[in-house]
C-alpha cells in the first residue's frame, strides 16, 4: 500500500541513484556516529530513519555489532539497504505514516532527514520517536541550529530548520533530555537526546 509523504521526501525516489552515488562517495559523519555509538549497549537495536542505501552509516554501525532497522520512502534505496544489510529489517514508507515496526529501540537516528519535513511533521516525528525509544534510549538527529529555509540541493524542494531552541523545546515536551550537541567534519550539527526512564 502506498502512503503519501511530503514532496521533498517522495522526490528522493526520482533521485535515488544519484543520491546513492553522492552518499557512497562520502564518509562524512561516519566517524562522528561511530564515536557516539560507543555510548550504546553492545548489540543495541538502532532504527535508522531515512536510511538510504545504508552506506556509509548503517553499514558501519552493523559492522560494530549493532542491530540495524531502516525506514526510507524510496523503494530503490530500501532495496539497496536490504542488499547491503541482508540481516537488517527495512520498510519502504514515510516516517509520518510509519508504525516504527511496533516496537521500541535502544536508539533512533535521523541523519539528514529532520529538516526535509515540514514543521508539523518534524514535531510529530519527535513525539513518535519518544514513544518508540526504550527507557534511556537515545535519539540522534542532524539539523542546523539556526531557523533557516533553503532548497534541497538534490530535489530542489524546500527544506527548513526550526532552530535549536524549538528542537530543544519539542524534545523536552515529550520527555527527551538533551545530552549533547556536536558537529562533524562536514559542519553538520547533531543533537543527542535521551528518553527519561
Amino acid at each position: 500500500m502506498k502512503t503519501s509523504s511530503p514532496p521533498i521526501i517522495s522526490d528522493y525516489e526520482a533521485h535515488a541513484k544519484e543520491f546513492m552515488v553522492l552518499r557512497e562517495r562520502s564518509d562524512i559523519g561516519t566517524s562522528t556516529i561511530l564515536n557516539w555509538s560507543k555510548t550504546l549497549p553492545p548489540g543495541a537495536n538502532i532504527l535508522d530513519l531515512g536510511c538510504g542505501s545504508g552506506k556509509p552509516i548503517a553499514i558501519a554501525l552493523a559492522r560494530s555489532g549493532f542491530k540495524m532497522t531502516g525506514i526510507d520512502t524510496s523503494e530503490t534505496l530500501v532495496k539497496a539497504f536490504r542488499k547491503n544489510l541482508p540481516q537488517a529489517q527495512a520498510k519502504c514508507e514515510s516516517v509520518d505514516n510509519s508504525t516504527f515496526f511496533n516496537r521500541e529501540f535502544d536508539a533512533v537516528i535521523a541523519i539528514g532527514l529532520m529538516f526535509l519535513l515540514n514543521e508539523a511533521a518534524q514535531a510529530q516525528l519527535i513525539r513518535k520517536v519518544a514513544n518508540h525509544l526504550a527507557p534511556g534510549g537515545q535519539f540522534l538527529f542532524t539539523a542546523p541550529t539556526q531557523i533557516h529555509q533553503w532548497q534541497d540541493v538534490l530535489t530542489g524542494a524546500a527544506a527548513r530548520s526550526l532552530g535549536a531552541d524549538v528542537y530543544l523545546s519539542l524534545c523536552r515536551d515529550v520527555g527527551l533530555k538533551l545530552q549533547s550537541q556536536f558537529i562533524d567534519e562536514g559542519d553538520n550539527h547533531y543533537y543527542l537526546f535521551s528518553r527519561l526512564s
